[in-house]
């Protein structure tokens, strides 16, 4: 574990729902951790929504009141990415836009010490066109994690084409020390966790298109028929349909087969600004 030893501090960019879940999980594990987000509102939300977390894990008993304290007293938040320059271990957070990302890895990568891991929560972006953007491909991974992050176990660790064996070692490791159970997947569009599940989103949404059944039903069948602990779209409203099509574009673009063309449906939702239950209203009402 001498590996792991050398991480003390963690910076994570973003402080969305998977940003602060990551930063939550890193500061009960015992990291000092630093969140950078654009907007302090943003780090305020993200804060709040820390609090009221590690509060849940303390009203269930499987944390004590003063190690959510001490979590709490673990977490920094600044405006500022410079404020990451000295970090151990790195995850980016921020949204789904190959640009905005290589832009980042690009600045961090001019900032932070050579050996320091570089990994993106990406659910569907190229590691190898991240890892491109810097001077250190091969300590460029990708760190998926599946939300809720401090409930989900699993952490999806994207190899790029240059990533070193002994960085895939390292996030393995550290994924250990969090409690979550890593599973390598290649630098493919969609990974596995997305290339298996956007088409089954997908194709309950064109099922509910073509009128083969209501929302409710093909829900109903997925859980009490295929045993999902939730159906297709209450999970596509989960993780917000705006994202599920910027996934699917992505796997359509990427691997260019007819079967991962968006449907038609799932785009004039997002047109209408009907994302799930983020905006109140998907393929149920919120």
């Amino acid at each position: 574990m001498s590996q792991i030893d050398s991480i003390k501090t963690v910076g994570v960019v973003g402080s969305g729902t998977m940003g602060n879940g990551i930063a939550q999980v890193f500061a009960q594990h015992g990291f000092s951790v630093r969140l950078v987000d654009v907007s302090q509102a943003a780090l305020d939300r993200a804060r709040t929504s820390i609090d009221k977390s590690l509060s849940k894990f303390v009203e269930k008993g499987k944390l004590t009141p003063a190690d959510r304290d001490a979590s709490l007293a673990r977490l920094s938040t600044s405006t500022s990415v410079d404020s990451l320059a000295d970090a151990d271990f790195l995850v980016e957070a921020i949204y789904e836009n190959a640009e905005a990302k290589r832009s980042l890895f690009a600045s961090l990568d001019a900032m932070t010490r050579p050996e320091v891991i570089l990994s993106s929560n990406t659910s569907s972006i190229s590691i190898t066109l991240l890892g491109a953007a810097t001077k250190r491909p091969d300590r460029v991974l990708g760190m998926h994690f599946m939300n809720p992050v401090p409930i989900m176990t699993l952490v999806e660790l994207i190899r790029g084409q240059a990533t070193s064996d002994a960085s895939m070692t390292m996030a393995t490791a550290l994924c250990a020390t969090l409690g979550k159970t890593a599973v390598e997947a290649a630098d493919y569009p969609g990974f596995i966790s997305n290339r298996i599940l956007m088409p089954m989103i997908n194709e309950a949404v064109y099922a509910v298109m073509e009128g083969v059944g209501t929302p409710e039903a093909i829900d109903t069948v997925m859980k009490l028929g295929m045993n999902h602990p939730m159906g297709p779209l209450t999970l596509a409203d989960f993780v917000g349909l705006d994202v599920c099509l910027a996934i699917l574009e992505v796997l359509h673009d990427g691997l260019g087969d007819p079967k991962y063309r968006p449907c038609p449906l799932l785009r004039r939702m997002v047109a209408a600004g009907y994302l799930g239950r983020k905006s109140g209203q998907g393929f149920y009402t919120y």
